[in-house]
């Protein structure tokens, strides 16, 4: 696992035991304790500090904590604790919300995990009674949740950093002593937990690797190694694709040395013949924008285009690991988008996988190219129940629904029922967009079936109906994840390039374009997978993160920060 955390369960007498016990000097000890208003405290909590109950009730009083949720207090060499250093991490809820209403008992417990990790630091070898105070319950799942949360609080992508600025960073790993009633009871949490953070980091690890490193061909041979887990993995050649007419996903890849891959993983976990789930990402792995180019501010997060390609194989490891009961497919078309003299030009005309031809009008709208061959390709071969494509696609959803929620395209009621309820489950909030005929003739070419944008205006919406055009009646969603997927801020369980980073500067992006930015960072699932994951309704699985973007503002010829 690629972070310096590491969990362990015991029950609360080993963990009381490792209490009395001296501390090595070295790392002095960390007690961290959850209580409720007023500092209440559960009842193998109170034992353990009942020494050091008065100095507590003081330092609390002085620091004016009263233990509301999403507060803490640092006491350090308390007389009488068992630790030189005790956290207490405010659960209980307030008396009542500002509109009035009483408020809802503490249960985020993927977040309180964020900000226990936060608390105690790099290097820190703590003891975290997991005993709630009275009135706030634990969920079956609540202590994997927990673990989960600091997992993804602690990831850094520092492997090409050859100094250590941070000197808690020597320390190595932050080890944490969960210790709880019925250890045994909450294991297959706390595994389940330990493959949605792997899952969740190796998606934000392909997102942060720079382009000269991920090529498609890289990104392809990362993909293979979920065979380990028992994926069946395919990988398609240029010359594969070529033979399957494969001319949309060609013709980005074109201008590139680096060449393009399809890479087919396939999870048989369900009843044997049933249809298949199948997942496309977009795999960009750097995009200049072709021929189209973009401007050249802030170029370098262009290798985080491959967002989506990275979510669908976050999901795919996680449910292998997990051994979902359920059939999945997930393809990956990778590519990189670049300004060569073989590179396709505005005005060529191209033949899709699907028969179809396609009037290139702008080579930065590049991602609907890849998406329209590789979702014939799943559909023709693999017959899906349903199929569900993510792409950081356009720069017009950041218009239309800020930070706060992700573009929903589909052809099917029910499923975007399921897909917003399971969203709305797990804090992955998504917003139906419109879709109707008036929208998809502008689409229309002069000289051959379609064009690749659809000017100015709805520029989200159009690209949505250019996908559509290549699903037929199989049950689809399009998550264009532009504004969740990039430039979210930093998050109790974000805080990489790759999981929410700030974003000081301004997004430009042609209106009939992918995604243009300037200044500030992208983010994956976590880019947060776009809920991808944590889709639990569809595919029995589930993940992390928090994403959010920017408020944006349209100007004539981009998308300007406002």
């Amino acid at each position: 696992m690629l972070v310096n955390a590491k969990y362990e369960l015991q029950p609360f007498d080993a963990a009381e035991a490792l209490l009395r016990q001296p501390e090595d000097a070295g790392h002095p000890r960390t007690l961290v304790v959850f209580v409720g208003r007023d500092l209440a405290m559960g009842e193998r909590a109170a034992s353990v500090l009942k020494d050091a109950a008065a100095h507590l009730s003081r330092a609390a009083a002085a620091a004016k904590f009263k233990g509301k949720s999403g507060t803490s207090l640092e006491v350090l060499a308390a007389p009488g604790a068992p630790a030189s250093r005790v956290i207490l991490i405010g659960l209980g809820a307030a008396e009542e919300t500002e509109g009035g209403e009483a408020a809802k008992p503490f249960e985020d417990f993927l977040a309180l995990g964020g900000q226990t990790a936060a608390k105690m630091g790099p290097g820190a070898r703590a003891v975290v009674l997991f005993d709630l105070p009275e009135g706030i319950s634990a969920a079956h799942d609540s202590v994997g949740q927990f673990a989960l949360g600091g997992w993804l609080r602690a990831y850094k992508f520092d492997h090409y950093k050859t100094k250590k600025k941070d000197e808690a960073d020597r320390d190595g790993p932050m080890e944490v002593v969960v210790a709880l009633a019925d250890p045994d009871g909450q294991s297959a949490a706390m595994s389940d937990g330990g493959h949605l953070a792997e899952a969740v980091m190796l998606a934000r690890t392909l997102v942060n690797e720079p382009a000269n490193v991920l090529t498609p061909p890289e990104f392809a041979r990362r993909a293979s190694e979920l065979m380990k887990l028992g994926v069946e993995v395919e990988v398609l050649d240029e010359k594969a694709m070529s033979e399957l007419g494969m001319r949309a996903l060609l013709g980005v890849a074109q201008g590139s040395e680096a060449g393009a891959r399809l890479v087919v993983l396939r999870w048989s976990g369900g009843a044997a013949g049933a249809a298949p789930l199948a997942f496309v990402g977009k795999g960009v792995v750097f995009d200049s924008g072709g021929i189209s180019i973009k401007p050249a501010a802030s170029m370098e997060d262009m290798k985080g285009d491959m967002a989506g390609a990275a979510a669908v194989t976050g999901a795919m490891y996680a449910i292998a690991a997990r051994k979902a009961k359920a059939n999945v497919v997930g393809v990956l078309g990778l590519v990189e988008n670049m300004p060569d003299g073989k590179a396709q030009r505005p005005g060529d005309i191209v033949k899709s996988m699907s028969g179809q031809t396609i009037e290139i009008i702008n080579t930065d709208a590049e991602g609907r190219l890849v998406l329209a061959d590789a979702l014939t390709y799943v559909i023709e071969k693999h017959q899906p129940a349903a199929v569900i494509d993510l792409a950081t696609l356009t720069g017009a959803i950041l218009v239309a629904l800020g930070q706060e929620y992700c573009g929903l395209f589909t052809n099917s009621d029910e499923l975007a029922e399921r897909l917003t309820k399971s969203g709305n489950h797990i804090g992955e909030k998504l917003w139906r967009m419109p879709m109707g005929p008036a929208y998809d003739k502008l689409i229309d070419s002069k000289f051959a079936d379609m064009k690749n944008t659809g000017g100015r205006h709805a520029g989200s919406i159009t690209a949505a109906h250019f996908i559509q055009r290549f699903v037929g009646k199989t049950p689809w969603a399009h998550l264009d994840i532009a504004g969740t997927g990039m430039g979210s801020p930093m998050s109790d369980t974000n805080q990489s390039w790759g999981a929410g980073g700030s974003c000081p500067g301004k997004l430009r992006a042609e209106e009939d374009g992918d995604c243009r930015r300037s200044g500030g960072s992208t983010d994956l699932l976590s880019w947060r997978c776009s809920g991808l994951l944590q889709f639990n309704t569809a595919v029995g699985t589930q993940d992390t993160s928090n994403n959010h973007l920017r408020t944006y503002l349209v100007t004539k010829n981009r998308v300007e920060h406002k």
